[in-house]
């Protein structure tokens, strides 16, 4: 089962912040993408609301995390990005679904 993490940011009113947001965003999606373990991980700017960001991070299994945490990028990112933002970051765990098969849908 794939486990993914969701990330939601938000970018505080200063007119930089969009752009050092989505600068780190990018360098970072290319550097952890590389990470043992990891599918893919993904970087995304709202279409309605540019401060708006989503980050999803896909992994093999939930213990996958553990080569993420240790790459020594990940130090970097949080001092960056916190003080850019509005409000807190919003991080969810999911196991992805299996839809490799049908199902029958209960009436």
């Amino acid at each position: 089962m794939v486990y993914t993490l969701t990330v939601h940011l938000y970018a505080n009113d200063k007119l930089d912040s969009i752009e050092r947001i989505k600068a780190k965003l990018i360098e970072a999606a290319r550097i952890y993408r590389k990470d043992k373990e990891t599918i893919d991980w993904l970087v995304m700017q709202d279409v309605h609301d540019p401060r708006a960001f989503t980050i999803v991070e896909r992994f093999e299994n939930e213990s996958s995390q553990k080569y993420h945490l240790e790459n020594p990028y990940w130090k970097t990112f949080d001092p960056y990005v916190v003080p850019l933002l509005d409000k807190k970051m919003d991080l969810r765990r999911h196991e992805e679904l299996d839809t490799s098969q049908d199902v029958e849908v209960p009436v």
